[in-house]
């Protein structure tokens, strides 16, 4: 009977330590291979052949940015205002006629100055391994500065790496923010998800005729 207790938690632990592995060794492959690729405001604003900056949709409330998405939104204009990027590709979840990130990402940017042809709209951005892939096969953008708070910024940049798209990060981290050990935990799953879809590569949701971002984003209108 002893001895089939003490086997039983060996089994347990065993299957323990597989699972652990199985969810942090991924994790750290994507943070260890990305965290060189999140560069300052003044470091981004040196790049050159930039082709825009993508900024990752974060939720919107009652017809505003919620405080994560404002701050990305305002790292974004930064850069377009210090001439880092000439264009600005809004990517969030505009799935339904009564839920659309994207166009109060847009009109967030023109009321802070930045011009409407300069932004295009992706409209179905529905996760962030989605958004980087449409970002070079719907718009054609082959070296990218990609906005978000740092815990994101990991995944996004090893997506882009590994759909072989240049690209560097620049973090939105202007505040605190509720819930952030949460996201944080969450997050680890949503790297090792990423880091196998990375492997296979499967088609967005959408593709679509293709808009190059070096164009007018008023084609993104809706």
């Amino acid at each position: 009977m002893k001895r089939r207790i003490k086997r039983f938690f060996i089994i347990l632990i065993s299957a323990a330590v597989l699972l652990a592995t199985a969810a942090f060794v991924p994790n750290f492959i994507v943070i260890k291979k990305t965290e060189s690729n999140i560069v300052t405001l003044e470091e981004a604003a040196e790049l050159s052949d930039v082709d825009c900056a993508v900024i990752l949709g974060a939720g919107v409330r009652e017809g505003k940015p919620t405080p994560m998405l404002r701050d990305r939104l305002l790292v974004g204009i930064d850069l377009y205002k210090s001439g880092a990027v000439k264009k600005l590709i809004m990517s969030g979840d505009h799935g339904s006629t009564d839920y659309d990130e994207v166009n109060i990402m847009k009109s967030f940017a023109v009321e802070n100055g930045v011009p409407d042809e300069d932004i295009f709209m992706d409209h179905a951005g529905f996760s962030t391994y989605e958004t980087i892939y449409r970002a070079r096969e719907i718009f054609e953008a082959d070296n990218i500065i990609i906005v978000s708070q740092k815990y994101h910024l990991y995944r996004a940049l090893y997506i882009a790496e590994k759909l072989g798209i240049k690209s560097v990060g620049v973090s939105a981290d202007l505040d605190t923010y509720r819930g952030q050990t949460k996201r944080d935990l969450r997050e680890i799953l949503a790297r090792d998800k990423d880091f196998f879809k990375c492997i296979f590569k499967p088609k967005p949701t959408y593709l679509g005729d293709k808009i190059p971002v070096s164009g007018d984003g008023n084609l993104t209108n809706d």
